[in-house]
């Protein structure tokens, strides 16, 4: 079982575009990311999806995926938790 070091959690910045026509999640020039999500950002939906998103992108499961800050504003902080990945 792997031990957690330092670089064990890395933290993404994303401005969600929701209501969008495409779902994609896209690396800008300044370092942070662009997602482009179909739902509307109400109950949370929105939010669901992000997550979806960025754990099928990075091949994580969604329990490793979680927004730190930004909840209801487009432009979140999340969170990725790579201590429960095996070793390759």
């Amino acid at each position: 079982m792997p031990t957690p070091s330092a670089a064990a959690t890395v933290n993404i910045e994303v401005r969600v575009k929701p209501n969008s026509r495409v779902t994609a999640l896209d690396a800008q020039d300044d370092g942070t990311w662009l997602a482009r999500i179909k739902s509307p950002p109400v109950d949370g939906k929105a939010n669901a999806e992000l997550i979806a998103l960025i754990a099928k992108r990075f091949g994580l499961r969604k329990a490793q995926v979680s927004i730190s800050s930004g909840l209801g504003a487009r432009v979140k902080l999340v969170r990725i938790d790579k201590a429960t990945l095996p070793e390759r």
